[in-house]
């Protein structure tokens, strides 16, 4: 995995497009989760998205690295 990524001569990190994917994927799932309402179940909405955006993000960070 490269430590940074030149774009245009600017150095971006490299976990960059790990976190767009991320966030396309989260985006993805909070339309499913929104549409079966599912978030009726859920405490706190906002906390529950930004939860799973983490585990997301640190699944794919450290399947990258391995």
């Amino acid at each position: 995995m490269p430590h940074e990524i030149a774009v245009y001569g600017v150095l971006m990190p490299g976990l960059l497009p790990v976190f767009l994917c991320c966030l396309l994927v989260m985006v993805l799932l909070d339309l499913a989760v929104g549409r079966l309402g599912l978030y009726r179940h859920v405490w706190h909405p906002a906390l529950f998205r930004f939860s799973v955006f983490v585990c997301l993000f640190g699944i794919a960070g450290l399947l990258l690295i391995r």
